[in-house]
């Protein structure tokens, strides 16, 4: 599933389009952010998210951005001390 050596695993926000049956193409038209960004960011899991594209996202699949984020960060916990 990589391109020649390189693996690439989805990430918890490629997860989560997949879910909703989201184009990327069709999300990339709607925000201005790039198919190859999208791609990074749905394949690649060192990829940073920044805020405003998830904002922008969840704008462009008509999800709440507060639930979209909820989604997933769902395994990000704080570290007891």
């Amino acid at each position: 599933m990589g391109v020649g050596n390189r693996k690439y695993i989805m990430t918890e926000l490629g997860a989560y389009l997949a879910k909703k049956s989201a184009s990327k193409a069709e999300i990339a038209r709607k925000t201005g952010i790039s198919k190859s960004r999208i791609s990074e960011l749905t394949l690649n899991p060192s990829t940073q998210l920044r805020v405003r594209e998830l904002y922008l996202i969840a704008l462009a699949i008509d999800a709440d951005p507060g639930e979209v984020l909820k989604e997933i960060c769902k395994d990000l916990k704080l570290e007891h001390k």
